[in-house]
């Protein structure tokens, strides 16, 4: 994909190898409560999306990038979603998955890429983020990148035994 290629990291599409590393980050626990999972996913059900990870963006209405370090390695996955062409907006989702791998700008990078993508390849007017309050870091890069705060989803998410708010963060290409 043109322009999805950075100094630290690269994006790129989903291939049918990319099985294990997807397995392993959708049965991450950590990371169910922004992916709105409450079960494990299975092996077999990871090895179908992967079969058709190739549709197109403007049928499935979403896209889903591996997010690579110049040595190739995976370090995270990058989405796009709630892709609205008629209102030329998108979804945006990320995460690195390995601890040790995060705070190396590896995800201030990827944001910048896909968000590129967003506005000259895809056309779109606005990109917009869901952040959970408490999760300081993801407001951190977002807000790094010019998203601006523009709402709260009150106890929009039933996590560990509780409710917390959603914060709505929107970059609209001017």
């Amino acid at each position: 994909m043109p322009g999805l290629r950075g100094n630290k990291v690269y994006l790129r599409a989903l291939e049918p190898e990319d099985l294990d590393f997807v397995h392993t980050v959708e049965n991450i626990e950590e990371f169910w409560e922004v992916s709105a999972t409450q079960t494990p996913y299975s092996r077999f059900l990871i090895k179908q999306y992967l079969e058709n990870a190739h549709r197109d963006i403007y049928d499935i209405k979403q896209l889903r990038l591996v997010i690579c370090d110049l040595q190739d390695n995976e370090v995270g996955l990058i989405d796009i979603f709630d892709f609205e062409p008629k209102d030329r907006r998108a979804a945006l989702g990320i995460l690195i998955a390995d601890p040790s791998e995060r705070g190396k700008g590896y995800g201030a990078e990827a944001l910048k890429l896909l968000c590129n993508y967003c506005f000259t390849h895809l056309a779109m007017h606005q990109v917009y983020a869901n952040i959970t309050e408490g999760n300081e870091t993801s407001v951190k890069l977002f807000e790094n990148l010019g998203f601006q705060r523009v709402g709260i989803k009150k106890d929009w998410t039933y996590s560990e035994g509780g409710f917390k708010d959603e914060i709505l963060y929107q970059l609209i290409n001017k």
